[in-house]
């Protein structure tokens, strides 16, 4: 008391001696007050460190495509993330590992008009995200939005692999440092490299993506070095399956090298992943033998990643020791924080008025589900946008959308997002006739199985080591071997796809739609969009036999803007459309194809 009472007369007093003193009694309460704070004498305690990962636009608890409300969102996550601060204070810290601007129609009405003030900034910054990493398709959206949004965050966006061509200095910062309870937490960030095969140049010009191995090892030694953190959090936009595509995890750039980081690079206690949109919780053991916890939990704020770090005061050094315990979370039956949506209830008028706008009447019934064994309506549609839109010969596209059905009547904007999911630009290439054929035939080799009877599968599945056909516990649904939104076809020409012949050797093109014989060694101008242009799904590589330096080289037109913005062009030009299967193009023998489509739809898209 007898302090307290000098401090008061010192601060207070207006004598000479009171009045110099008084700033140093202030800093040095100041000071006290801050230590006891940050320093406190426990010898135990937790620090929860939360992940939100892929996005995709699941901002509010509305799936505006469908039009109907939804039971996971980041409104959900906040109130999870509110009651853990509530009930543990400042031991929270929170991630976003990217991906969050592509999806849902918020974020797409936000990057083409809101960018300055854009909706992801205000959610995040009003949750207090305490760091972020980019990811691929938040690159996809433009330098425009993500640079904007380099400035609007109220805290560090990571990339220490996303390189400044000119100043040879991450473009994103590599790594930032968070203390709680005095205890200092490095987070490391990466992004896949795989980005320059699936954008084109423009949305990361400037920018060079390195390895993720190598990239690691290097910032890895300067944390260590110049931070001397007590906790390394590796934060990674990139998959758990380095083999993802049949690659080999040893080459550089893998797109998916989490675990290889982690097994590689000593020094991280949890390594946060995503990209994958898989939920997984796993131990690896790396190259000196210290377990490192792996968490991923999936995408659309369905679930959210928790590490729950235990740390103990350790007597002998006066440090503290900790474990730490992994955990995904499922959201489902968490309510919305109603202080976000309060917040953000004008956003959700907004885009509600947006995406019930009327572009057009369709006169039949448009489903994607025809798209998987032969020509569909579906299909037919984004042909032939494609083809109006680039003067082209012959148009490439898979369907975006895996089961998705738009009725017969008026087409809003939110159907669009139905029939194009993806903010893919289109680009026009020079491809001979004969790769052309390769092309194809790649697609459908990874499409189709080799049936020798009509009692045989029509898809390609995925198989284990018994030749069982592989079950996704994730999708409720047996695993195709290739991805859907590879399975290319093509219009502009009439061919037919030979179930019984071997993978290589399926197709058989006749001629362009205009009656002229098909001409392998004739040039021809070839319409896809941006991620096939850029080598994904491996098409132009290894059925075309061309790399991607060439196709840049061939590349004649891109597109100004996306392919959804030409679809909902198209729609409100011709107001009334009707939709006809092209018919260019069938799987043979068709008693084969039927009966094979019978038994595969029910694997494909019944839930156990």
């Amino acid at each position: 008391m007898l302090i307290l009472v000098n401090i008061n007369y010192m601060f207070f007093s207006k004598s000479g001696n009171g009045m110099r003193n008084r700033w140093w009694v202030l800093i040095v309460i100041v000071f006290l007050i801050s230590s006891c704070k940050s320093n406190p004498k426990l010898d135990e305690f937790k620090i929860y460190i939360v992940e939100t990962t892929d996005l995709h636009g699941a901002l509010l608890p509305y799936d505006y495509i469908k039009h109907q409300e939804s039971d996971y969102s980041l409104a959900q996550v906040s109130t999870y993330v509110s009651q853990l601060r509530n009930e543990n204070g400042s031991q929270v810290v929170l991630l976003d590992n990217g991906d969050v601007l592509q999806g849902q129609p918020i974020v797409y009405y936000n990057n083409i008009n809101n960018v300055k003030n854009h909706v992801v900034s205000r959610m995040f910054n009003f949750m207090k995200y305490d760091a972020a990493v980019v990811g691929n398709h938040d690159i996809e959206a433009g330098h425009m939005v993500y640079d904007s949004l380099i400035k609007q965050f109220n805290f560090p966006w990571l990339a220490a692999n996303a390189i400044n061509k000119e100043t040879r200095e991450p473009y994103f910062k590599p790594y930032t440092i968070i203390n709680r309870f005095n205890q200092k937490i490095a987070i490391l960030g990466l992004i896949t490299p795989g980005v320059p095969k699936w954008l084109p140049e423009n949305l990361w010009s400037g920018i060079i993506f390195e390895d993720m191995v190598v990239t690691a090892k290097k910032w890895m030694e300067i944390i260590q070095t110049k931070e001397k953190p007590d906790v390394v959090i590796g934060l990674f936009h990139a998959g758990h399956d380095s083999t993802y595509g049949g690659v080999n995890p040893e080459d550089p750039y893998n797109e998916n090298a989490s675990l290889e980081v982690a097994k590689e690079v000593p020094g991280f206690d949890v390594v946060f992943i995503g990209h994958d949109h898989d939920a997984v919780v796993k131990d690896i053991v790396n190259n000196v033998g210290d377990t490192v916890k792996i968490i991923d939990p999936g995408s659309n704020a369905r679930n959210i990643g928790l590490a729950t770090l235990s740390f103990k005061h350790n007597s002998d050094n006066n440090k503290y020791d900790f474990t730490v315990d992994a955990s995904v979370v499922s959201v489902k039956d968490v309510l919305p924080d109603d202080n976000f949506m309060n917040e953000f209830n004008n956003d959700h008028i907004q885009i509600l008025d947006y995406t019930n706008q009327v572009l057009g009447v369709c006169n039949n019934e448009i489903e994607s589900i025809p798209s998987y064994y032969g020509q569909s309506r579906f299909m037919s549609l984004i042909h032939k946008v494609q083809l109006e839109v680039s003067d082209a010969d012959i148009s490439f596209a898979a369907p975006l959308s895996y089961n998705t059905k738009i009725e017969k009547g008026d087409i809003k904007v939110s159907d669009c997002f139905k029939l194009y999911r993806y903010d893919n630009m289109l680009s026009v290439i020079e491809l001979t006739g004969k790769e052309i054929d390769g092309y194809l035939e790649y697609s459908y080799s990874n499409w189709y199985s080799v049936m020798s009877s009509s009692n045989d599968h029509l898809m390609k599945f995925k198989t284990d080591d018994q030749g069982n056909i592989s079950y996704d516990q994730n999708r409720k649904a047996f695993s195709l071997f290739g991805n859907y939104f590879n399975f290319d076809s093509a219009a502009g020409i009439y061919y037919y796809v030979d179930v019984r012949k071997p993978d290589g050797d399926k197709v058989f093109i006749s001629k362009t739609v205009d009656g002229k014989k098909f001409d392998e060694n004739k040039k021809y101008k070839v319409v896809v969009n941006s991620y096939r242009a850029n080598g994904g799904g491996g098409h132009f590589l290894y059925g075309a036999k061309i790399n991607t330096d060439s196709l840049k080289q061939r590349t004649i037109w891109n597109s100004d803007y996306d392919m959804r913005f030409f679809l909902m062009d198209y729609i409100k030009h011709n107001k009334i459309l009707k939709v006809r299967n092209m018919n260019n193009w069938v799987v043979v023998p068709s008693k084969w194809r039927d009966k094979g489509w019978e038994r595969d739809y029910p694997l494909m898209f019944s839930k156990k």
